[in-house]
């Protein structure tokens, strides 16, 4: 199997936009047209190599940051099977409306990842 790699971060903000901005201004990364699923204010972009999901932060008290990452993986069933091992939860299934990664799951410290065979290029 080929090695999972890192290829998605999501930040929490209170203004995707702004943020955007300063993306695109600082890092030149690029927007990645896609339609915000049930009015979603999140903007996806990319550099080529990772994407970067800005998602609204619309909880009163949640800090700003981090959300989660994304593996882009060859096999679900066999990470699934490594999570096992690790005494980890298996990966759910992510809602249909989720573009990008088919399962989420969690490290031992509770950190979310989604997991994807697709990748997440859009």
């Amino acid at each position: 199997m080929a090695k999972p790699q890192i290829r998605h971060l999501a930040i929490m903000t209170v203004d995707p936009e702004k943020l955007a901005k300063f993306y695109e201004q600082v890092f030149e990364m690029e927007r990645i047209p896609r339609a915000g699923a049930g009015g979603s204010k999140a903007i996806y972009m990319t550099d080529g190599y990772i994407t970067l999901a800005l998602l609204h932060n619309r909880a009163d008290g949640r800090p700003s940051g981090l959300n989660h990452f994304g593996f882009h993986v060859a096999d679900q069933d066999e990470i699934s099977e490594r999570l096992s091992k690790a005494g980890v939860a298996a990966p759910a299934k992510r809602p249909a409306d989720r573009a990008f990664a088919e399962t989420r799951a969690h490290d031992p410290d509770g950190n979310n990842f989604d997991l994807s065979v697709r990748g997440y290029d859009g």
